[in-house]
């Protein structure tokens, strides 16, 4: 049973400036959505990251509010949290995909996600993975946030381009070029 390996763990980041991180998430399931905040919260601070918290409606929504906060506001990177549990119809598919997938395309636009959604067959299982103290997903989607936030800004700094840019170096004429 995966609930039983080890798995390997990368060290946290350290940060030399501030780091500021939206956790959003859908409190449909209220009691799986606190443990998951818990953790998603304690990694945070661990880390010395300021965070905010915003409540959406639904899974489908989470990627929605990081999407707006990315283009509007000024955070770091973020947590996604929420528990979609498999019911009775196919609704469970379409949540449990569409909300990975915009989550995944957010990522890939430079918003650094941590995902904390839980996707599941049974509240037991999302008891389980959500707990602070056990599984602690909402603390591993924090980390995961912070890691690719580490990575952005290693990654992130101006570099010299390939090619010429325009109007060079000292006494060069706006005509003038410099390899860049």
């Amino acid at each position: 049973m995966a609930a039983n390996e080890e798995h390997y763990t990368l060290a946290a980041p350290e940060f030399d400036k501030p780091v500021k991180v939206l956790i959003a998430v859908a409190p449909y399931y209220k009691g799986i959505a606190d443990q998951l905040v818990t953790g998603a919260r304690a990694a945070l601070e661990a880390a010395g990251a300021t965070h905010e918290t915003v409540e959406v409606p639904g899974a489908l929504e989470v990627p929605q509010a990081i999407a707006l906060a990315h283009r509007m506001s000024n955070f770091d990177g973020y947590v996604a949290l929420g528990c979609v549990i498999r019911g009775e119809t196919t609704h469970y598919d379409t949540v449990c995909n569409d909300s990975s997938r915009a989550l995944t395309l957010l990522g890939l636009q430079g918003a650094p996600v941590g995902n904390g959604i839980l996707t599941v067959e049974n509240r037991a299982q999302a008891e389980t993975r959500a707990e602070a103290a056990g599984q602690n997903k909402g603390g591993g989607a924090a980390e995961a946030a912070l890691h690719l936030i580490a990575l952005a800004r290693q990654w992130g700094s101006p570099k010299g381009g390939v090619g010429f840019k325009p109007g060079g170096g000292e006494g060069n004429s706006d005509e003038s070029f410099q390899i860049a």
